[in-house]
């Protein structure tokens, strides 16, 4: 298995939503409220040209696996950063692909200088939880900053 891990383009944008909306399907959280409605779910390439953001792609023979990045989401903390998007094909699980885009991900927090990451998620993706808090993120009571993302009921942070 060759996998590149590179930067999204905006060829990226329509087969990366297509994977996400796929995502959120399976595991039952395609509502309002989640990056399923959010109308930059379409055009990721955009949204990611923001500065000191960054958005991976993992991809093999052209077919996207994977994807993950960081976004200084409006009313977080100064210093802090969002992991936003971290999602991996059902065919790509279990090969240490989300690991290696979350990685990735906080490389690009640590370059940008932030000193935290924060994230939100559900409890339904259970393997993603598990992964992040063998990361070193951990719970917090509330969320943080303005994402939009108002069913996510999961919030976490890590200290870099």
């Amino acid at each position: 298995m060759s996998i590149t891990v590179r930067k999204i383009v905006a060829e990226d944008d329509a087969a990366a939503a297509e994977m996400i909306r796929t995502i959120l399907r399976e595991f039952k959280i395609d509502r309002p409220g989640t990056v399923y409605t959010d109308p930059t779910t379409d055009h990721l390439s955009k949204l990611f040209e923001h500065p000191e953001s960054a958005y991976w792609i993992a991809e093999e023979d052209g077919e996207i696996l994977g994807g993950c990045g960081i976004y200084p989401t409006s009313g977080l903390p100064e210093g802090c950063v969002e992991l936003v998007k971290l999602y991996t094909a059902a065919s790509a699980r279990g090969k240490g692909i989300g690991k290696m885009l979350m990685q990735k991900s906080i490389e690009s927090a640590q370059h940008f200088g932030y000193n935290e990451v924060y994230l939100e998620s559900f409890p339904e993706l259970t393997t993603a939880i598990s992964m992040y808090k063998k990361a070193g993120f951990i719970t917090l009571p509330a969320p943080l900053g303005n994402s939009g993302h108002f069913a996510c009921n999961v919030w976490m942070l890590l200290v870099l």
